[in-house]
């Protein structure tokens, strides 16, 4: 009894092609990992599922009774309410078994008649079954449990959603679809804006989970532990890889060296043919060689070209020196909650700093007085004259939604552009997933992750010294990410990045700061082999 069948689905938008002949089936105890580029599909599966876009041919059907729940990385939950109140709400139910056992207590505390004691104990059994089908007796330790992993303090749990930040609206919403426990679970990058604890716990509670799930992440590791294969959204088609992110990693390479093998076996027969037309057709002989032409072209851009070379051309001509900043006793502190205190440590050429610790251990405060965005309350942060640092997360930020791609990423004041040839500039866009169609495009017609990737390459062009990156892969694409990953290993400066991405900062990391609990002072440890 598959849970969810999509049968020959196509979806168009704007006569621009989403998904043609999709077929995708989810059966009981099903954890399918949904991947794929920024703007490929996936979230738009997600909808076809959830009845709010509907397919211009096929048919997407539900087993009737299957309760799906859905969380958006763009959480849409809202209102007056608490966090806690909203969780204590979904356990209706079990008030309602609650109140009725308290009223039977009462009433058999009256010393009631024989006969009406033997009703109220039967009933009193009765309800007793329900709390154990309804799991209800530690609802409140359940509740107590979700909010304090995913890092709820109690100023959190009392105040109004609607006062609540959008990370943490998207980690109540996580909370309540939690609790819910529907049959089904669609859930778009749920790691975003957990920290590695919270992911760690989240992989935890799958193990206990009995339902299904598709799951959109870009969360490598996460991938890994939770899913029972992978379903790549590519070139409007879905293509299954049974196992984890691991077997589909190889699986496809494998998938495309035949499909290489295929190519180079069918361009040699249409060229064959190509010949044969000459041969029959004088006329022909233009279009012929027009048509090897264009085949020999097609190879030549199926040819990979090194990724590492591409970077390293960028970064050929980019000058950094040895020391880029002091850290000197830096210490902050939002009332009687100490962050860090008496922090010291230098940001050198070829340096990558990877900060961690749990939420609200003072991470991303550190990455923000670094910048000047926040004063800290002792100490001082002192940069290097030169190009200085970038800001991925104020790049985001900044975005003009009337500006077009090609203009926000190339016309930095220091902007490699520049600098670097034209050539190996446009490689690197193009590696990047620019196509000469994107790099036209407004802004603010953009997807999130495609956003996220413009704010990337700006950064990675931008000519300064220090790159500061507030968990830059959580909007990234796969493809992206490892973009991403191998033009930060080349870059000739320094990297301070706060990640709860464990694949990615273990590829990438040379040197940890660890942050302990709020007011445990930052440690670094050890020196890791780049």
């Amino acid at each position: 009894m598959s849970l969810i069948r999509l049968h020959d689905v196509s979806v168009r938008f704007d006569n621009t092609p989403i998904l043609r002949e999709a077929f995708f089936r989810l059966e009981p105890g099903d954890r399918v990992g949904l991947i794929g580029k920024n703007g490929s599909g996936k979230t738009t599966l997600l909808k076809l599922v959830l009845d709010q876009v509907a397919p211009d041919t096929g048919t997407v059907s539900i087993e009737p009774g299957t309760r799906v729940g859905y969380f958006s990385q763009f959480s849409e939950l809202n209102g007056d309410s608490t966090i806690t109140e909203v969780l204590d709400g979904l356990f209706g139910e079990i008030k309602a078994v609650e109140a009725e056992l308290a009223a039977i207590d009462a009433a058999i505390a009256d010393d009631p008649a024989a006969g009406e004691l033997d009703g109220l104990i039967g009933r009193q059994a009765a309800l007793f079954v329900d709390m154990e089908r309804l799991d209800g007796w530690d609802y409140p330790r359940r509740i107590d449990s979700v909010l304090t992993t995913l890092g709820f303090d109690d100023a959190h749990r009392h105040c109004a959603i609607d006062a609540l930040s959008g990370g943490w609206r998207n980690r109540a919403a996580l909370a309540k679809i939690l609790l819910e426990g529907p049959d089904v679970l669609l859930l778009d990058e749920p790691t975003n804006f957990l920290d590695v604890a919270g992911v760690e716990w989240l992989e935890n509670w799958f193990r206990g989970f009995q339902g299904a799930a598709v799951i959109v992440s870009h969360d490598r590791t996460f991938l890994d532990a939770v899913v029972t294969r992978i379903i790549e959204v590519e070139n409007f088609h879905l293509h299954e890889y049974p196992g984890n992110f691991g077997e589909y990693v190889v699986q496809k390479q494998f998938r495309l060296k035949t499909l290489e093998q295929q190519f180079v076996h069918e361009s040699e027969l249409l060229a064959f043919e190509a010949e044969g037309i000459a041969d029959r057709r004088e006329a022909a002989k233009t279009a012929s060689r027009g048509l090897g032409n264009q085949l020999a072209k097609i190879k030549k851009s199926r040819t990979p070209r090194p990724v590492d070379q591409i970077v390293t051309e960028i970064y050929g001509g980019l000058h950094v020196k040895d020391v880029l900043c002091r850290v000197e006793g830096l210490g902050k502190s939002y009332g009687e909650k100490v962050l860090f205190d008496d922090l010291s440590f230098e940001i050198r050429k070829g340096n990558r700093i990877a900060v961690l610790g749990a939420n609200g251990s003072g991470k991303s405060t550190l990455l923000r007085v670094l910048t000047g965005e926040e004063g800290p309350d002792a100490g001082a942060v002192a940069w290097a004259k030169g190009p200085g640092f970038v800001s991925y997360n104020r790049m985001l930020e900044d975005l003009d939604d009337g500006d077009t791609v090609s203009h926000a990423v190339n016309a930095l004041p220091d902007s490699l552009a520049f600098s670097a040839t034209k050539k190996s500039v446009n490689r690197f866009l193009a590696m990047f997933q620019f196509s000469e169609a994107d790099l036209k495009q407004k802004i603010g017609n953009l997807s999130g992750g495609q956003k996220a990737r413009v704010a990337m390459a700006q950064c990675l062009l931008s000519g300064a010294s220090v790159l500061l990156l507030d968990e830059p892969t959580n909007h990234l694409d796969l493809s992206s990410t490892q973009v991403m990953e191998r033009a930060l290993l080349h870059f000739p400066g320094a990297v301070v990045v706060v990640s709860h991405d464990r694949f990615f900062t273990e590829k990438i990391a040379t040197r940890l700061l660890v942050f302990g609990a709020a007011g445990a002072a930052p440690g670094e440890v050890g020196q890791r082999a780049a």
